[in-house]
């Protein structure tokens, strides 16, 4: 039970850190921001394949199904937000 309360806690205070860092990022930074985060999104598509196809176990199957999932919109997501911005700065015709 301990090693649980550990876990959740950690895991309360990534969520809280990563709310405060993101909402602290200034507009004009997003855009290479959102480049890297595809990247990073990208390797945790790979290793969610990974996962899933081991199949070592039901568990790991279904959490790399999902892993892969939340990645993919994740890395569409950033596509669009970042043709969306990049958008913004082109001459207009």
């Amino acid at each position: 039970m301990d090693g649980f309360v550990m876990i959740l806690t950690i895991f309360v205070l990534a969520i809280f850190v990563g709310f405060e860092v993101i909402t602290k990022v200034p507009p004009t930074l997003h855009t290479p921001l959102m480049s890297g985060s595809n990247a990073i999104s990208g390797i945790t598509i790979v290793g969610a394949i990974l996962s899933a196809g081991t199949q070592h176990t039901t568990l790991t199957t279904v959490l790399g199904l999902a892993a892969m999932v939340f990645a993919t919109i994740n890395v569409v997501g950033g596509f669009m937000v970042t043709h969306r911005m990049l958008k913004m700065f082109q001459k207009k015709k």
